[in-house]
């Protein structure tokens, strides 16, 4: 990919591993600053994950990120159980928004995807107007929502097209 990103050269995702965890949950820290604003909450999971519960979950999900001259500057987490593969984490360091690199990633999570995940899920809170664009602007669908203190988190689906059944 050349300058489909915002910027000249090539960006190609990297696979993320429990060596990139220090420098992935101060990218996601940095990313949901303005979550938390929106939400009047500094307390929202992704603001308080450790760095031995990030590298956890690099150790058990699949995990990619872009990185310009050697930083970080976007990533996101697959989690596959069965057929679903869940999708989290989903972060652009606050500086490189608009640029593409979440709708990237979001395909990169999709088409790594072992061939048993038929679904993909994720959710954002109801107050993540930026989130749930680029979501629906990808094809998610909401199924449904769960309180969470004073507001909402929104469930979104998304179904796997396999290329194989695309072409016919």
């Amino acid at each position: 990919m050349v300058g489909q990103l915002g910027h000249p050269g090539p960006v190609k995702p990297l696979r993320l591993s429990v060596v990139d965890a220090g420098e992935a949950l101060t990218l996601q820290r940095a990313a949901y600053v303005s979550e938390a604003r929106a939400y009047a909450d500094f307390d929202l999971p992704p603001l308080l994950e450790t760095l031995e519960e990030t590298q956890a979950a690099l150790a058990s999900c699949l995990s990619w990120g872009f990185r310009e001259n050697g930083r970080l500057v976007a990533s996101v987490r697959l989690a596959v159980t069965g057929h679903v593969g869940a999708i989290g984490r989903l972060v652009v360091a606050p500086d490189r928004q608009g640029h593409g690199f979440g709708g990237e990633l979001l395909r990169v999570a999709e088409a790594a995807a072992p061939p048993p995940v038929t679904v993909f899920r994720l959710f954002t809170g109801s107050k993540s107007v930026g989130p749930l664009r680029l979501y629906a602007k990808h094809g998610y669908r909401e199924t449904h929502r769960t309180p969470e203190h004073d507001y909402e988190l929104v469930h979104l689906e998304k179904a796997r097209v396999h290329p194989a059944a695309a072409v016919r």
